[in-house]
């Protein structure tokens, strides 16, 4: 970790930060995990937000892939940017070996349902120290959802080598809003913390990007349609 740490400060973070309203979702999530107790399922893993906001980050790199690319640094010469076909997000885990960022593989084809479990499979493997190596590599964008321990804002850092941008989430919070006759309403919100590599990409990219994210999110029966 030390040294991929120290490598990380000779990148220029762009930091950009939002919140998200997930009133929508938690009530899309509830019911989902209330219909899959009523059906019986135990092989169907209990849904958390994470797995809806990698698949809206999934639909949002494939209209921004720059943010889904590789800075090639190994050349002599000058830095290559490497754009990829696979978007594959990583997700960070706290485990008993330290910070582990092993990657869902071709998101864009899972569907929420998938996501959850692969995420449920990752995480059972890395508190035991047995992920194999295809589970490590290949990574294009990373989330950290470090909001699952505790924290409101995040700012996190790129730390996986040769990738460009992460996203961070804060811990999900009830907090009074207004609807749209005015009217006081009880509304979930969770922040967004995203940094990018200031050398491939410019801060509106990231805005339009997180924008893209913020519409799946706050309107995921959008997703539905999306789904594979």
């Amino acid at each position: 970790m030390l040294k991929t740490m120290t490598r990380s400060l000779s990148i220029p973070h762009f930091l950009y930060a939002d919140e998200l309203d997930i009133t929508a979702l938690s009530r899309l999530r509830t019911a989902l995990n209330s219909k899959n107790n009523h059906k019986n399922q135990p092989n169907e893993p209990r849904l958390s937000y994470l797995p809806f906001i990698i698949k809206s980050l999934a639909l949002a790199l494939h209209r921004y892939p720059i943010l889904n690319a590789r800075i090639d640094t190994t050349s002599t010469s000058q830095p290559r940017l490497i754009m990829r076909s696979q978007i594959n997000i990583g997700v960070a885990m706290d485990t008993p070996q330290g910070l582990i960022v092993p990657n869902i593989k071709s998101v864009p084809s899972l569907s929420i349902f998938e996501i959850a479990a692969e995420i449920a499979r990752l995480s059972a493997l890395a508190r035991v120290g047995k992920l194999a190596p295809e589970n490590l590599t290949g990574g294009t964008f990373t989330v950290s959802n470090i909001g699952s321990i505790g924290g409101t804002y995040v700012a996190p850092i790129i730390a996986s080598g040769g990738e460009v941008g992460i996203l961070g989430l804060g811990r999900a919070r009830t907090v009074p809003g207004f609807d749209d006759d005015g009217k006081v309403v009880r509304k979930e919100v969770m922040h967004m913390g995203w940094s990018a590599d200031h050398r491939v990409v410019d801060g509106a990219t990231v805005a339009r990007c997180a924008e893209e994210v913020r519409g799946w999110v706050e309107r995921p029966e959008g997703m539905v349609v999306n789904l594979r």
